[in-house]
């Protein structure tokens, strides 16, 4: 736990064991950036169920699984107690089979897709191990990579194609993951004991951490909405 018995996320279980195993999946968060995808794939002119759940398999393995390990190789941020080589087992393991659903969907579908797959294997690595002296690892690109990324690409294996309402949801996803990012790293800075005058104080995060679990919910829904009235 962290200061003064304060979990590292709202989401995190106790510490230990399977829950470690389910914390580190940011649960919330990634269900809110798959929602992106299926956004894009539903505002696309046709819709087909199978190119739906490869792109959304491929954000899940690569997003919820493999970034989200990195990310814990970088000082432990989550606390938990899986072993380092678990965690590159569990990063490598689902970055690749992701790529591999990439590679297999462009030549299936599009292989227009082959760019998109080459940038996001490169950003995963690159926002979450903060290399090139964390260039990669700012807000702006959170936005960009885990934003617009998968907007544009469940909208390009759905429709084969990019267009302007597609770029101005993309746009969209950019505004909201920037505002995630700034309420989620002044909750981080309190929870994690990064911000010493209010450290352990969960009322000082009671406000944007409330607006968070609104905002990952609500995109869901809306993710949801559209799909069922594609459908």
């Amino acid at each position: 736990m962290g200061p003064q018995g304060v979990r590292p996320a709202f989401y995190a279980l106790a510490p230990g064991g399977w829950r470690d195993y389910v914390t580190i999946l940011h649960l919330p968060y990634t269900a809110w950036h798959l929602s992106y995808v299926a956004i894009g794939a539903a505002l696309a002119p046709e819709l087909e169920p199978a190119r739906l759940l490869a792109a959304l398999a491929a954000f899940g393995l690569a997003l919820g699984i493999g970034a989200h390990a990195l990310d814990e190789l970088q000082g432990r941020p989550l606390r938990t107690q899986i072993p380092a080589a678990v965690l590159w087992a569990l990063a490598i393991g689902s970055i690749t089979v992701a790529v591999g659903i990439g590679v297999g969907a462009s030549f299936a579908w599009t292989q227009w897709l082959l760019p998109f797959v080459a940038v996001g294997g490169f950003l995963v690595f690159a926002y979450n191990l903060e290399l090139f002296e964390g260039a990669f690892h700012s807000d702006l690109w959170f936005a960009l990579a885990w934003g617009a990324f998968p907007v544009l690409s469940g909208y390009l294996v759905a429709a084969e194609r990019l267009t302007v309402e597609s770029a101005l949801v993309a746009l969209f996803a950019v505004a909201m993951s920037y505002a995630q990012r700034t309420l989620s790293t002044q909750v981080r800075a309190v929870r994690r004991g990064r911000s010493p005058e209010r450290a352990g104080s969960v009322a000082a995060i009671g406000v944007p951490e409330r607006a968070l679990r609104t905002l990952a919910a609500g995109m869901v829904i809306l993710a949801g909405a559209l799909l069922v009235l594609r459908w």
